[in-house]
């Protein structure tokens, strides 16, 4: 019988996990799909985290995303940040069907990760200029492409926290 809670947590990938991630590549290249990659915090998931991953998940065949770990996102956002953990951010992320994998990772950047991966897509949100977008440069000596994507207005987690402190 299938297992869907099995399916979800299988598609969270810790960051000691790099093996079994490589082995996924080699399955998803020998079928000829394409990869897309993308990253963030995902802290407070919202309709502008959905748009967004629905639009990068259209790039390709295949949809990563890159979780930054807590430590990672207290040291980019603070030390009250991340409002939600990694397993719990994770879970919600595995839980998108179109998203095929989520892989932790600790750095500050995902560039290990896009060195590993190799994808035929890389994408941020258009608050990124591609230039500044970790990893471009190993995407695009491979013919990849790198791609900025426009974000649903009115939707940001950091303007969601201090909405939500104002409330008593």
């Amino acid at each position: 019988m299938y297992n869907k809670h099995q399916h979800l947590t299988q598609k969270i990938l810790q960051t000691d996990q790099r093996v079994r991630l490589q082995q996924m590549i080699h399955y998803w290249r020998f079928k000829g799909q394409s990869i897309a990659f993308t990253n963030g915090c995902f802290d407070i998931f919202h309709a502008g985290h959905a748009d967004y991953l629905a639009r990068a998940a259209d790039l390709a065949t295949v949809l990563i995303v890159g979780l930054n770990t807590d430590k990672s996102v207290q040291r980019l956002k603070g030390s009250e940040r991340p409002v939600h953990n990694q397993h719990g951010r994770g879970i919600v992320l595995a839980s998108l069907s179109f998203v095929d994998a989520v892989v932790l990772f600790d750095e500050d950047t995902p560039e290990q990760i896009i060195k590993l991966i190799q994808p035929d897509v890389l994408v941020k949100g258009s608050d990124y200029k591609p230039e500044e977008i970790a990893g471009a440069d190993i995407v695009k000596k491979n013919d990849g492409k790198v791609y900025t994507l426009p974000l649903l207005e009115g939707y940001a987690t950091s303007d969601i926290i201090e909405k939500v402190k104002t409330f008593k």
